[in-house]
């Protein structure tokens, strides 16, 4: 079967093709993968989550740890509980908040790694 991409260059590696296709992920999961990304490509929203890997804090304590107001950490947080980075615990008017789940942590910590590495070369 010719490819519709396929070009004089080189051959094109059919099995290589087939096997990607076959492992490509569905739509909605490279949206919501997409959406993550996207969420945590925000120098702001990332101090957030390096302060909550700390353990969880309220707005106030995420505020200050930032310098920020509460409003602009609200509305931050809204986005990251949104799509399920973060979530939240209510205790009596207090509210908590802390990275969703052990797969977040690793993500930031294996991108934190990566760019100290690249560093260094």
């Amino acid at each position: 079967m010719e490819h519709k991409n396929s070009c004089s260059c080189c051959p094109l590696h059919q099995n290589a093709v087939h096997t990607a296709l076959e492992n490509m992920p569905k739509d909605t999961e490279i949206d919501a993968l997409s959406a993550f990304f996207k969420m945590m490509g925000d120098p702001t929203r990332i101090k957030m989550m390096c302060v909550m890997a700390q353990g969880e804090m309220c707005v106030q304590d995420i505020a200050s740890a930032l310098d920020m107001t509460k409003s602009a950490i609200s509305h931050q947080l809204s986005g990251l509980k949104e799509n399920r980075i973060v979530k939240s615990r209510r205790e009596g008017k207090n509210v908590f908040y802390s990275i969703d789940d052990d797969h977040v942590h690793t993500v930031l910590n294996i991108a934190m790694t990566h760019v100290k590495h690249k560093a260094e070369e």
